[in-house]
């Protein structure tokens, strides 16, 4: 194995956070590290804190107090500018509901985080319809969302999450909008996308029945992170 694979992509040390109002904490000393190409699954009951831990590791959220990094960067020593740049890098995004840009065609809703990083129009579009192909939608190409089926939708998000060559994927319940066979059908992409790719893959989820197919399973309990 090599230094890069021992390296966290991802991590969290003696992590904290408190909401204004709030009396005990969401987030009480949570310590993770995940490393290129593991898969990591959190559980827990609504509320619990598993999307305020995601949003904290992908740098959307700010802790109370502790350490998150990425790639071995410090969230805490970084400018707006610079952790833009390093989310836009490094990670990919997936959330339970899309967000997909309904006036804007499948190709390019993935196209888009390149054309942010201002990649020449022609060359996104190109390797959008390369990933879109990756996750079956080469047929869909010129498909608005509206005119694409649940399954699909959530496709055209992973393939958007993918296109920038991440080297982590957050996935805040990326199947709790779809039915059990198309959940199935998603989550199996989510975990050949990780194999294919060697990218780090870390899912929140409340069905265990998925967390269990994922290499580490946490759950979170009273602010705290424990073995599942």
């Amino acid at each position: 194995m090599s230094n890069l694979d021992v390296m966290p992509i991802v991590s969290c040390r003696a992590l904290h956070k408190t909401y204004d109002g709030l009396e005990v904490a969401v987030l009480n000393g949570i310590d993770l590290s995940v490393c290129a190409g593991e898969q990591v699954a959190i559980v827990g009951t609504s509320g619990s804190g598993k999307s305020t831990l995601l949003h904290l590791l992908g740098g959307l959220d700010a802790p109370s107090s502790g350490e998150v990094s990425i790639c071995n960067q410090n969230l805490a020593t970084l400018n707006e500018r610079k952790k833009g740049l390093l989310r836009n890098q490094s990670l990919g995004f997936v959330y339970q509901f899309h967000h997909l840009l309904p006036e804007f065609t499948a190709l390019e809703n993935v196209a888009m985080p390149l054309l942010i990083r201002r990649m020449p129009r022609e060359q996104a579009l190109n390797l959008a319809a390369e990933t879109l192909a990756k996750v079956g939608l080469q047929h869909r190409l010129q498909h608005m969302p509206g005119e694409l089926s649940g399954g699909e939708r959530q496709r055209a998000a992973v393939a958007r999450a993918l296109v920038t060559q991440p080297q982590c994927i957050l996935a805040d319940e990326p199947t709790g909008n779809l039915d059990r066979h198309t959940a199935h059908g998603v989550f199996n992409l989510l975990l050949d996308m990780n194999q294919s790719h060697h990218l780090s893959l870390v899912v929140v989820t409340h069905d265990l029945e998925l967390a269990r197919k994922m290499q580490r399973q946490y759950q979170l309990v009273d602010g705290h992170l424990q073995p599942l």
